[in-house]
């Protein structure tokens, strides 16, 4: 292992991810099923992304933000399944200290970023549901994109402010990292220097950045709830509840683990749960966001099916074309 000497004390430059190396006779299982779900995950934002700048009818404010939102979940999944993957196929499971602080601060930046976009998108149909009239004047597109670019400016600056603080602690003891990626929390433990002022910054830019916004996703299916409720048909309300009941269960998963895992206390008991917990967050909502929005999404699904119409007849156009000139 690579080291420094840092005064009197050795600077620890790598460190061990010890992963799921408890489940060692299942290595081999994990490696498949990870390859599969980020096979998955990939082919099925990018689809989202591409029906949503291909199709003229999901040019809105909606859908433009759920583009967003599954480019995010592209560079979500590529920032741990691939280390992930080589650790499982290879067996190695050690990281760079320059490689641990570049995964936190993306993921961080990934993570903080979707959540402004999961509050903006729950404003969005707060105000589609319950400001129909007012809508194209509130959420227009050139709106949505400045809401956009600052979710995405948000995120990043906030987790640079973190990381930076991060980067300057000093690491001399273990290096083992009890978890599959480098997630603050653990890393934090493994320093051997004051880590307070990292922790109490962090509490303060999550509490300020985090907690409105799960409120305003909150209070916003809260009216959203209660608009529907009053609506006189049955028909209607299926209709309306029906443009937001996708985002509704995303934000139940992606808020749910979330907050388990970084406020229920981490005790030896629950760090194996804390450990699978974080695997819906980081790995299995990107994968199901597109199979949710997709399939209980009637545009999303006519779009998509417009699509393989379109792609259908090019190859047979293609075909006929072959056979002409053959003859």
């Amino acid at each position: 292992m690579a080291r420094t000497e840092w005064g009197n004390q050795t600077a620890i430059t790598e460190f061990v991810l010890l992963g799921f190396g408890y489940l060692q006779e299942l290595q081999i299982f994990l490696f498949l099923l990870f390859l599969i779900i980020y096979i998955g995950t990939m082919a099925g934002n990018i689809l989202i992304v591409v029906l949503v700048v291909a199709d003229q009818h999901l040019h809105t404010p909606m859908y433009f933000f759920l583009g967003n939102l599954s480019c995010l979940e592209i560079c979500y999944s590529s920032t741990i399944l691939p280390r992930m993957l080589a650790s499982l196929l290879t067996e190695d499971k050690s990281i760079s200290f320059l490689g641990c602080v570049m995964q936190y601060y993306f993921f961080g930046c990934l993570v903080a970023t979707e959540c402004y976009l999961l509050g903006v998108m729950s404003y969005d149909r707060y105000l589609a549901i319950c400001k129909p009239l007012h809508y194209v004047t509130l959420m227009n597109g050139k709106r949505s994109r400045q809401i956009a670019a600052g979710s995405w400016i948000c995120g990043l600056l906030t987790n640079t402010i973190i990381t930076s603080l991060m980067s300057q602690l000093l690491f001399c003891g273990p290096n083992e990292i009890d978890h599959f990626f480098c997630d603050l929390t653990p890393v934090l433990n493994l320093s051997c220097s004051d880590a307070h002022l990292v922790e109490l910054v962090t509490f303060i830019l999550a509490s300020i950045g985090t907690m409105p916004l799960f409120l305003l996703t909150l209070m916003s299916y809260v009216y959203i709830i209660s608009t529907i409720l009053r609506i006189p048909s049955t028909t209607g309300r299926q209709k309306a509840f029906s443009t937001c009941s996708s985002h509704l269960i995303v934000v139940t998963v992606f808020y749910g683990t979330l907050i388990i895992v970084y406020i229920v206390p981490e005790t030896n008991a629950l760090r194996e749960v804390h450990k699978v917990l974080s695997l819906f967050y980081t790995v299995l909502t990107p994968m199901i966001n597109p199979l949710i929005y997709s399939l209980r999404n009637k545009e999303v699904r006519k779009a998509l099916h417009n699509a393989v119409n379109k792609f259908i007849v090019f190859r047979e156009t293609q075909a006929k074309s072959s056979c002409f000139r053959l003859l």
